[in-house]
């Protein structure tokens, strides 16, 4: 059980870090790769592979893995121990042992891996505890041509994995950000629609229900007046009703070119390279509202779904108006697959069908999926007439 409690990584922790972005905590243990040397060391070294190198390999060794296990799942706060124990563990074999040298350089690289000091202070203590080394090295006898080496290797390995440690870092609080501006704009927009719907609604409520009680009034002694009454709260609900479609018609609408460059910054972020082409007169301004919307939300469908399925490397968009159509293509260059009919694909197809238009989805020219969007424009000039259908769910086009 406590070897269990050891094995779940803090929140703070490397591992932690790994998993929080959805990598197995275990990710970083492919850097044990390196260890390697403790095993091609002997064929450089005098003793070579003799009795006592592996005695002492059997003992180091799985002590050096343990240590390196907490080095990745222990908090930020302690984690420099077991890197510290790394480096004594070295210092204690070297005598007998020239393959601890490995143990070294991992010991420095880990010494300062949550960037808790400054830069330049992580850096000198390392070239400081490599000098030391090579000095206590040179006294036990290791010719200097062997550990000559050690601070200018431990120095280069540990800005590189201290750089890369600092890059993840700064993309995690991108993505912070990124999530908490959407969260705060989704927030505002929920505010600005109530609103909007207080404002259409609060008059038009107020007036029906003083009506509807002058109404019951007049029932007995004026049926004719009462009649008229009832009419006016007919009216004035169906005025209502108008309102609030045209609200959620809004609502719903979304710019074609702010999708397209949305979609950019998702996909590009996700190391995805995302390239659109408008084609001349193709700027949104003069498509009907409705055309606009089923292209935008298209866009926003297929660059979501390339985000999180295609595992594509880049992907393309381009719009035209060819023959009094409005002609949207997306594909990407991923794994593509099956198209499992529902979620997304409804969605989507349902909005097209809606707009009068037509949905092709299969395999692109070069892998991956290919969207063809086809919605006529003469035919949607009327927005009431023309407004897309709702679609029954959203999601992912692959199952």
């Amino acid at each position: 059980m406590k070897l269990r409690r050891r094995l779940v990584p803090a929140p703070d922790s490397i591992a932690g870090h790994s998993a929080r972005h959805g990598r197995s905590p275990w990710f970083d243990m492919v850097h044990l790769l390196w260890s390697a040397w403790v095993f091609i060391t002997p064929a450089f070294a005098p003793g070579g592979y003799s009795a006592r190198w592996a005695l002492l390999t059997a003992l180091s060794y799985p002590l050096f893995l343990f240590l390196y296990v907490r080095v990745l799942f222990a908090p930020a706060r302690s984690a420099w121990r077991y890197a510290l124990g790394m480096i004594a563990l070295c210092v204690a074999l070297l005598p007998w042992y020239p393959s601890g040298m490995s143990y070294f350089v991992f010991g420095c690289v880990f010494l300062h891996i949550h960037g808790r000091r400054p830069v330049w202070v992580a850096l000198g203590q390392v070239l400081l505890l490599g000098v030391g080394f090579v000095a206590y090295a040179m006294l036990l006898g290791y010719p200097w041509q062997a550990v000559v080496w050690m601070p200018l290797v431990t120095l280069i390995v540990g800005a590189v994995v201290q750089v890369e440690h600092m890059r993840e870092c700064a993309d995690a609080a991108l993505k912070l950000s990124q999530d908490e501006v959407r969260r705060l704009a989704a927030s505002a927009e929920r505010e600005r629609i109530g609103r909007d719907l207080h404002d259409l609604l609060g008059h038009t409520l107020s007036m029906v229900a003083l009506k509807s009680d002058l109404a019951a009034r007049l029932v007995a002694r004026d049926p004719e007046a009462a009649r008229r009454e009832i009419g006016e709260v007919a009216s004035g609900a169906r005025h209502a009703l108008d309102q609030v479609r045209r609200a959620v018609s809004g609502i719903r609408a979304a710019g074609l070119a702010g999708e397209l460059a949305s979609a950019r910054l998702l996909l590009e972020t996700g190391g995805v390279e995302f390239d659109y082409e408008l084609g001349a007169g193709c700027d949104g301004a003069a498509l009907p509202p409705a055309v606009e919307s089923v292209l935008a939300l298209t866009v926003r469908e297929a660059a979501t779904n390339i985000q999180r399925h295609a595992r594509a490397s880049a992907a393309m968009a381009r719009f035209a108006i060819e023959g009094g159509e409005a002609v949207l293509l997306v594909e990407d260059n991923g794994r593509g697959g099956a198209i499992v009919p529902g979620t997304g694909l409804a969605g989507m197809r349902e909005r097209v069908e809606g707009a009068r238009g037509r949905l092709d989805i299969g395999p692109g020219a070069h892998g991956g999926t290919r969207i063809e969007v086809r919605v006529p424009l003469a035919a949607n000039d009327d927005p009431q007439a023309a407004a897309p259908r709702p679609p029954g769910r959203s999601g992912s086009l692959r199952g």
